[in-house]
């Protein structure tokens, strides 16, 4: 299939770099571009063309890289379970368990738009502009529903 060839050519590097973004290592990246061009590639025929290929495609790469953190994160508690007999560091870990749990709780009882475009702000480190163009929206709401994500996510953590 020349057309997906051409496609993929021409949006590798760009789709790499947002789940390098995404996952802050290179071999996760790589793993999550080459499952979402695996991803296009079967479900080209339901892209319907009402956005960009490239917002497509990480929309894609986005819901493969959430998907291998929830993946990564039961896989990690099953272990956590099995390697509960080791006592040091305990009430540091708890802690820092504690915290995080917190921090995700607060995040996630966020409504959608505001979950997302915290997330890819600082987790994906995308520009505000890349944010309202996968939203399909300007770079200023993109900073407005950021700003008010943060302040949703301080009045949710008092």
């Amino acid at each position: 299939m020349p057309e997906f060839n051409e496609i993929y050519d021409k949006y590798f590097k760009d789709v790499y770099r947002y789940a390098l973004c995404l996952s802050r290592n290179k071999f996760i990246a790589e793993e999550i571009t080459q499952e979402t061009f695996f991803k296009a590639l079967k479900g080209i025929e339901s892209f319907d063309g009402n956005c960009k290929l490239y917002v497509w495609l990480c929309q894609i790469a986005k819901n493969t890289y959430f998907s291998y953190l929830r993946k990564e994160q039961r896989l990690n508690q099953s272990l956590d379970s099995e390697n509960v007999s080791n006592n040091e560091n305990i009430e540091k870990q708890f802690l820092t368990k504690e915290s995080a749990i917190q921090i995700h709780k607060a995040l996630h009882n966020l409504q959608e738009p505001y979950k997302e475009v915290f997330t890819l702000r600082i987790f994906g480190e995308l520009s505000f502009a890349q944010i309202g163009e996968i939203f399909q929206k300007t770079e200023s709401w993109a900073r407005i529903t950021y700003h008010r994500a943060k302040i949703k996510l301080k009045e949710n953590a008092l």
